[in-house]
Order: structure tokens, then C-alpha cells, then sequence
């Protein structure tokens, strides 16, 4: 199959939601050089994803492809992600989820690496803006899990702890992963998280 040839219609518009939210992401900083990967889920069950190695602030419509719901991809010599396969354990264990956002912020990679196996976030409004969280004084909790290369194994450690995920989780030195309903959804929690995280950086320089 050849991404170039499908016809307009869920395809094109998620490639276009892609390029978006990666330029968005980019003038952030949350997606330096070639990091983080972006996806969506097509309405046939496929994925719309992000070619590895490209920058997702420069991103064409080449550099989005198509994968399967198992990651594999639909046009022969197509390169997803080395993470595609965590994008697609979300999906599989959500039925409403349907765009999953991963970034590389400072935050969340120097918070990652001053240990612990959660951050836990408290009395911020923004964190209202994850799923059943209605007050602020709520304590949201983020988990975080070591950085691994060997992603199907990762995906192992990470399945038994995404029932209780709110707000996504870290991985350690690396960056965070968060998915929503529609990508609207999902950048709104990005940003939310990120936010808090660069507050929680903030409030520990100044201890």
C-alpha cells in the first residue's frame, strides 16, 4: 500500500492533524531534534503515525505512514518508530482512545531522573484537565517506569499500570506519553501535564 496514493478522506485529515500537533509540540520544545512520535487512530482500526527519525516540527506528509493495529507497517520498506509499539498497546487497551502524543520536555526528563516510581501532583487547577479530575485538590498521581530499549518489554511493565492512568506516564530520562479521545483531547493533556511539570521543576530550584 502506498501512502501516497490513498485517497483524501481519515487518512489525509489525520496526516494533517499530525503535522500540526508536531509543530505545535516543536514550539514548545517538548520534540528537540528527531524525538518524540505522534499518531492517530484510523477509523479501519490502522494507525497514521510518524516515520522514525524525522523532525516533528518539519514534518510533510511523508513523514506520517501507516501501520497496522500490531505496529506493522502497510507499505513495504516504511520505517515507523522503534515506540510504535507502545502507541499501539494504548489503543488496544483503550477502545476510545484515539490519538496518542509522545515528547521529550526538560521537565519531564530531569523530574524522571531524581528518582521515584510516580510524580504526584497536587493542588494545581490545571489538572483538571484529565479524565474524573473535577477539584484541585486532588492528587494525580504519573508514573514513571525505566527507560528500555527493548520496547516489547517495556510494554510489559507498563500494561499492568494503565487502568489507573490519568494524566499518561514518564518514562525515565526519556519523556512522557499521553493519549486522549480525539487529538484536540490529547494535546489539551499534554500541555496540561506539561505544565505542571515545568511548575514542579520551577518550585524544586526554588527550595
Amino acid at each position: 500500500m502506498d501512502n501516497a496514493a490513498f485517497p483524501a478522506g481519515a487518512y489525509c485529515r489525520a496526516v494533517d492533524r499530525i503535522i500540526a500537533a508536531g509543530r505545535r509540540m516543536d514550539r514548545f520544545g517538548w520534540v528537540p531534534a528527531t524525538a518524540g512520535n505522534i499518531s492517530i487512530r484510523l477509523p479501519d482500526g490502522n494507525l497514521a503515525i510518524t516515520r522514525s527519525g524525522g523532525h516533528k516540527g518539519l514534518l510533510g506528509p511523508e513523514g506520517v505512514i501507516c501501520v497496522d493495529a500490531a505496529g506493522r507497517p502497510l507499505t513495504p520498506g516504511d520505517r515507523p518508530s522503534a515506540e510504535t509499539l507502545l502507541h499501539c498497546q494504548i489503543y488496544a487497551h483503550d477502545p476510545d482512545a484515539g490519538a496518542v502524543l509522545h515528547g521529550h520536555s526538560v521537565a519531564s526528563t530531569v523530574l524522571s531522573r531524581l528518582g521515584g516510581d510516580a510524580l504526584v501532583i497536587e493542588d494545581y487547577e490545571v489538572q483538571k484537565v484529565f479524565a474524573g479530575q473535577t477539584t484541585h485538590a486532588a492528587r494525580v498521581h504519573v508514573p514513571i517506569f525505566d527507560n528500555d530499549q527493548d520496547i516489547a518489554r517495556l510494554s510489559g511493565v507498563v500494561a499492568p499500570h494503565l487502568d489507573g492512568m490519568r494524566a499518561g506516564y514518564i518514562i525515565r530520562g526519556h519523556g512522557v506519553y499521553v493519549w486522549g479521545k480525539d487529538m484536540d483531547t490529547a494535546l489539551a493533556r499534554l500541555e496540561g501535564l506539561e505544565f505542571l511539570l515545568a511548575c514542579e521543576l520551577e518550585k524544586r530550584k526554588i527550595r
